[in-house]
């Protein structure tokens, strides 16, 4: 069935389409050749489907974001736990999801929510799976793929065929290599690479670029220094003397509340440094 935008609502919908009656379309929604949208989907102002993409169960498609063809978004989870319960899916504003792009709602194991911020890129083949929570800003390269239960935080960069492990935390700002698996929790601002991926140091560059200054680059420097390549201690107690000694400036307190928060997985260190972590 066809769904006729009202006219005030400025929005264009190509005849192929095929749109439930109950979905919910924003104001200049432009819905491309052979797309078809769930009963429960809502597409708000100015979404644009290009063409041959499918929207299924509760899903939220938020402002201005663009989705390329063949892309199948909202469909229920690659999880034998999952029975059906309605859990959501919601994409934030100002996102480009790619070719072949994957993403699909939560579970009741979960929380019952899939989350994915504003200003995202997905690339082609992307794979984002239930109960993940993906931040703002987030770049995924072409066939990334997060398991289920993922965190990402802000501006984290996740290269091509990347595979992140269920129940990891991926700090904001970090950087993730191609063909990596993190199977552990990724720390903020830090870089990982590897088949079996170890901390490789911080993302220097990409801080540099998001303006973070000299000195609070030299004291992300100086903290990580303390905190994984001090042999000595644990990683709880050097955690401890870097919060007393340092400055409280609010990315060193990003990267300390990450690894002093609870976490389903151990952290993701350095190659061939077994350092303690409690």
């Amino acid at each position: 069935m066809i769904k006729k935008l009202h006219p005030s609502q400025k929005g264009e919908i190509h005849p192929t389409a095929c749109i439930s009656p109950q979905a919910q379309l924003g104001e200049r929604v432009y819905v491309g050749p052979f797309c078809v949208v769930g009963p429960d989907v809502v597409l708000e102002e100015d979404v644009t489907l290009v063409s041959h993409i499918c929207l299924e169960g509760r899903t939220t498609i938020g402002a201005r974001t663009k989705i390329y063809p063949f892309a199948s978004i909202g469909f229920p989870p690659q999880d034998l736990k999952y029975r059906g319960e309605p859990s959501e899916l919601h994409i934030g504003t100002d996102n480009v999801i790619r070719e072949y792009v994957t993403m699909q709602p939560g579970t009741e194991g979960g929380g019952m929510v899939t989350t994915i911020g504003n200003h995202g890129l997905f690339m082609a083949s992307v794979h984002v799976a239930h109960d993940c929570h993906v931040g703002d800003h987030v770049i995924m390269a072409n066939n990334a793929t997060l398991s289920g239960h993922v965190t990402i935080g802000d501006y984290a960069i996740i290269g091509g065929l990347a595979a992140v492990h269920q129940f990891v935390r991926v700090g904001a700002h970090a950087m993730i290599g191609g063909m990596s698996g993190i199977e552990r929790d990724l720390i903020p601002y830090g870089t990982a690479i590897g088949e079996r991926a170890s901390l490789t140091g911080l993302n220097i560059v990409g801080l540099k670029r998001r303006g973070y200054t000299r000195e609070e680059i030299q004291n992300l420097q100086a903290a990580y220094a303390q905190i994984f390549t001090i042999p000595s201690e644990t990683l709880e107690a050097r955690v401890k003397k870097v919060r007393a000694s340092f400055p409280q400036i609010p990315c060193l307190q990003e990267l300390l509340n990450f690894l002093e928060a609870p976490a389903q997985r151990s952290f993701c260190l350095p190659k061939g440094y077994p350092i303690p972590e409690s």
